[in-house]
């Protein structure tokens, strides 16, 4: 087993947790053979995994968790099945409808009829107790290696181009390695892959073939282990490693395409599943109060509330969950550091008030640092002020600090003075009104500035990627001509307009103060932070600390990102629209929910009305109708079902909302606008509905 370290944190259990496993082993050597396939795939799960513990202690402490489980439900169990008959839910009568006459037969079941219900209710709760604890501890290290396969197979495309321009750019294959294997912030788990290759040959004195040979059979992804296996080949035969990594760039990024189109697809599969899902509420609410209109009904109005406040949320989140699992977001929070060299010049996370730097890590060693710490702190504190909106911009959520107390505030006065309602009749009473106060204006305060800040970060930060690819080919076509890539910035900054030009005008002038060049690069990319410019960069670092003229190494990095431009467009235009049809399935919910209002229910609330009226002053044919009709329609409380198809296009518009965002940038607050529109449209719909 080669040596690694347990990323998640998960594998380092306590001693208590050690303990456990020690007393349990003598049960997993009885239950398990050595030659167990079940065992032998744990621990291929546990390597994939970076877990460090054995498979031996590991199912020992699973089947430990699992018996204290499974004993703490058979108690359970045990005090059940009594309670069963103590307070009277099961009678000693008959159990079963066997008969079976009298004499020795009858009076054993009279004796055994009790204890066997407790034992058996016992016995069933006891093993679904030590299945849960058994399985979920068995489940965790298949869980994080198929976490891991799927950053490591989203990744994979870019490291190849990576280890391709450093290739071409002159190193060679251990240098290659070496590189990969230090870019964790930019490659995560990949790079993780080839620390576990460096550390063997470091640590174990194993040749580096012998590591790349363990390092595929252990991998979590095949795709990897793939690329590894032909890898060695191209080692050991001495083969051109900068052809072999062109066409595996080549293949992967073809692949990658591949990937994303089958991904769209599934995704237009899920869309079509959500309109359908989406109106099974609709149909059981109508069914539910043609229903109630019947005498002797056995829809109770409970039934409407778990459809409308269970049912519809429930779908939604669930088809979240679903898109979840094929949805490819990002991965990376896209920051940088200097690796090793002099940590002062590391450019932190979220640099400014929220965090004020380098002088952070001093204080408390000298008074003179707390005295630095305080006017530092003085000085970003009225920088915000100055200018609140840049750093709401840039710490969007922090906003929530300031407008969840607001709303707050707004609702407890409203409740103090007798503005809210604060019953479910006062709510029927006042329908618009309180549903306004306890959903939409929290709604409008706290969604409103989040998502207007939201939005203003997102492109404020993606509008330096917008002309990547056609800079990266001035850069390259400039260090073709024998400029240097610093000369290279400058004359691509004084020729180009964008945000990117004059981000290279200020990386030169950083470089004529003092600062280098690959400090000037990882402060640029961390100003912005995006995963996708973070690869960009940590390529080009590593190729220019080799060389000035690394015009391939620039195509290189032009071509991945040409090849990224080409999958978002294509992810773009598709799910824009399955956007569009979850739009149109809420506006079909909202206008069917308004017809039945306006059409149905207050048509026959008239007839109701009519009816009474025909019964006290009328008599004849025509009254005997009003009072036929009336029959029909005494069970439905018109306020009530008012209420709750309010309600109903409510939760459908602010679920729908976020669904899209979600589809769209696999990012929940991207469904922010969506929300507050389509719960816009509802609001201002049901105002002229009511």
């Amino acid at each position: 087993m080669s040596l690694q370290t347990d990323d998640s944190g998960g594998s380092g259990m306590s001693a208590s947790s050690d303990g456990l496993g020690d007393w349990f082993y003598p049960l997993y050597d009885r239950l398990f053979d050595e030659d167990s396939e079940f065992v032998s795939d744990v621990e291929t799960k546990l390597a994939q995994a970076r877990m460090t513990d054995t498979v031996e202690l590991y199912l020992s402490r699973a089947l430990g968790i699992g018996f204290i489980s499974g004993l703490s439900l058979w108690l359970i169990g045990l005090l059940l099945g009594y309670g069963i008959f103590a307070i009277g839910l099961l009678s000693n009568e008959a159990l079963i409808g066997i008969p079976v006459g009298h004499g020795l037969l009858l009076d054993i079941i009279e004796m055994i009829r009790v204890p066997a219900v407790v034992f058996v209710t016992g016995l069933l709760f006891g093993s679904i107790g030590f299945a849960v604890g058994f399985g979920s501890m068995v489940a965790i290290p298949y869980s994080r290696a198929s976490a891991r396969k799927r950053e490591i197979n989203m990744l994979l495309t870019d490291s190849v181009s990576f280890m391709y321009a450093l290739s071409v750019g002159g190193l060679n294959q251990l240098e290659i390695i070496e590189a990969m294997a230090q870019a964790d912030d930019t490659y995560g788990e990949v790079a993780n892959e080839f620390q576990s290759i460096v550390k063997e040959t470091e640590y174990f004195d194993i040749d580096y073939r012998t590591a790349i040979r363990k390092q595929a059979l252990e991998t979590p992804s095949d795709d990897l282990s793939q690329f590894l296996t032909d890898m060695l080949s191209i080692v050991n035969s001495g083969g051109d490693m900068e052809s072999f990594l062109q066409d595996k760039k080549e293949k992967h990024m073809r692949t990658a395409k591949q990937e994303q189109e089958l991904t769209l697809e599934t995704l237009e599969l899920f869309g079509e599943m959500y309109m359908t899902l989406s109106l099974f509420p609709l149909l059981l609410i109508i069914i539910m109060v043609v229903m109630k209109m019947i005498p002797d009904a056995t829809v109770t109005d409970n039934m409407l509330y778990m459809v409308v406040y269970g049912l519809i949320p429930m779908i939604g989140v669930g088809f979240i969950v679903l898109v979840s699992t094929v949805k490819h977001d990002d991965p990376g929070d896209g920051y940088l550091s200097m690796g090793n060299t002099d940590q002062r010049t590391e450019t932190g996370q979220g640099d400014g008030l929220l965090s004020l730097g380098l002088v952070e890590q001093f204080t408390g060693e000298h008074s003179v640092f707390d005295r630095i710490k305080n006017r530092e702190g003085t000085y970003e504190t009225m920088e915000v002020l100055r200018n609140p909106h840049f750093f709401f911009r840039d710490h969007p959520l922090v906003t929530l600090a300031i407008t969840v107390p607001l709303t707050l505030v707004i609702v407890v006065t409203a409740v103090v003075n007798g503005a809210a309602p604060l019953s479910w009749a006062e709510l029927l009473d006042r329908p618009i009104w309180g549903t306004f106060l306890y959903i939409y204006l929290p709604l409008y305060i706290t969604a409103i500035p989040l998502a207007i800040f939201r939005e203003w970060n997102v492109r404020h930060r993606n509008s330096v990627v917008n002309k990547l690819s056609e800079d990266l080919r001035k850069l390259s076509s400039s260090n073709d001509t024998g400029l240097t890539l610093l000369e290279s910035l400058k004359a691509v900054s004084d020729t180009t307009n964008g945000k990117l030009a004059r981000e290279f005008e200020m990386m030169h002038t950083k470089v004529n103060y003092g600062m280098s060049l690959k400090e000037a690069f990882i402060e640029f990319n961390n100003k912005y932070h995006i995963p996708r410019l973070a690869r960009t960069t940590r390529l080009i670092t590593e190729a220019q600390e080799a060389s000035n003229q690394i015009s391939d190494v620039l195509r290189t990095a032009a071509t991945a990102s040409e090849n990224h431009d080409d999958i978002e467009r294509e992810r773009k235009s598709r799910t824009r629209m399955q956007i569009v049809i979850i739009i149109m399935t809420f506006m079909t919910v909202l206008a069917v929910i308004a017809i039945l209002k306006t059409q149905f229910i207050d048509t026959m609330a008239g007839l109701n009305a009519g009816g009474s009226g025909a019964e006290t002053g009328g008599s004849g044919a025509g009254g005997g109708g009003a009072t036929s009709g009336a029959n029909l329609s005494e069970n439905i409380d018109v306020d009530m079902l008012s209420v709750l198809f309010f309600h109903a296009v409510t939760l459908q518009a602010i679920i729908s909302g976020f669904i899209c965002g979600y589809i769209r940038d696999a990012d929940l607050l991207s469904g922010l606008k969506y929300a507050i529109g389509l719960s816009s449209i509802a609001l201002i719909g049901w105002v002229l509905v009511a």
